[in-house]
């Protein structure tokens, strides 16, 4: 045998292990399992980033940083003017004017949304907890974990009324928090607005089948109560008086982010966060459940992560008019879940991040 040959022979077994991972990975990306059960999900508009109110900025940027510990989802204050916040592990911390950090309780969850009541008692969103209060001196009490006998899987935000009432969001009727990336795969709307009333304990679902329930703001007369649709990109109003009382409408769509808490300002306008931005890419894979699929086997072989690190603050009129956008796409404020006005400036929460921003109101 020639000296080509023996070559020849050599490499086809090499070739053939080449081949036969190729067949492997190609198996893998088209009929592997995925934990999700896809969609085609709704139509979209075009991404309006880096036009009009959406022109591109970085503003955020300038935010100065109050350090909490990781994860510092949302803001509240109380009645003294002082900060609150919930963190990764489950804290209830309270920060001092010379930024020294107090932990008042550990929920044993997550929480989310927070906001104080009438009498002073901080009433909290915890994904794994359910609605539960936190008084004065710390004691957690639960308000709320089951609707209909079903426990709720996701609860994120809140709003709290002056007749008592306590408007939240259950984000997900189908993946618990640490899963909820799934949602953006899935796109099978499973998101409630609820509301809970002290005075019975009853548990009532408002609106169902929304696309990641997610934060919930009321209006500055409480005739409607806000909440966003993460992977929606929008806002949805749900009349609470008036003659459309009890009907829904879109308060506001087609946002150039996903879109996290929602909360009033001083003006009666709202103030939206975005978590991360749309992208083409994403928006592409909408209309393509299987194309999502084989973008998440491709994903848990890679490590990669669709989130990018730009965030944005978004004021809304009292109306739904987008009027003010900050951005940052720099890394200082990333995945950022929450802006409140407060005094003339905004607290940025953060889902991971370790520190809470601080800037000026524009």
């Amino acid at each position: 045998m020639s000296d080509t040959a023996i070559k020849a022979v050599k490499k086809r077994p090499a070739a053939a292990s080449v081949s036969a991972l190729m067949a492997l990975l190609l198996g893998y990306l088209l009929f592997w399992p995925v934990p999700f059960d896809p969609m085609v999900g709704p139509v979209r508009a075009a991404n309006p980033a880096g036009t009009g109110v959406f022109a591109k900025n970085n503003k955020l940027a300038a935010a100065d940083m109050l350090a909490t510990g990781t994860g510092p989802e949302a803001v509240a204050f109380d009645a003294q003017g002082r900060l609150y916040s919930g963190l990764t592990n489950g804290d209830i911390i309270r920060l001092a004017d010379d930024g020294t950090k107090q932990v008042l309780a550990n929920t044993g969850g997550r929480p989310l949304g927070l906001k104080f009541d009438a009498v002073g008692n901080l009433v909290i969103a915890d994904a794994k907890k359910g609605l539960i209060a936190m008084a004065r001196n710390g004691t957690l009490s639960t308000l709320a974990t089951h609707h209909n006998g079903e426990r709720m899987k996701f609860v994120d935000d809140l709003a709290i009324a002056k007749d008592g009432k306590i408007y939240f969001s259950d984000a997900s009727a189908r993946h618990e928090y640490g899963h909820d990336i799934l949602e953006v795969f899935e796109f099978r709307p499973s998101g409630r607005l609820m509301v809970f009333d002290p005075q019975s304990d009853a548990v009532d679902v408002l609106l169902d089948n929304l696309y990641f329930a997610n934060g919930v703001a009321l209006s500055a007369q409480e005739d409607f109560v806000l909440v966003n649709e993460t992977y929606g990109h929008r806002v949805v109003r749900y009349w609470l008086r008036g003659p459309e009382a009890g009907t829904s409408d879109v308060f506001v769509d087609n946002m150039p982010a996903y879109l996290d808490n929602i909360t009033d300002a001083p003006d009666g306008g709202f103030w939206l966060a975005g978590v991360a931005p749309r992208t083409d890419a994403l928006d592409a894979l909408v209309s393509r459940p299987f194309a999502r699929k084989v973008v998440w086997r491709l994903m848990q072989l890679t490590g990669a992560n669709p989130a990018e690190m730009h965030s944005y603050a978004i004021k809304l009129s009292a109306q739904g008019a987008p009027l003010t956008s900050l951005e940052d796409d720099s890394g200082h404020i990333y995945m950022m879940t929450s802006v409140i006005e407060h005094d003339g400036k905004l607290y940025l929460g953060s889902l991971i991040n370790d520190a809470v921003g601080v800037i000026d109101a524009p």
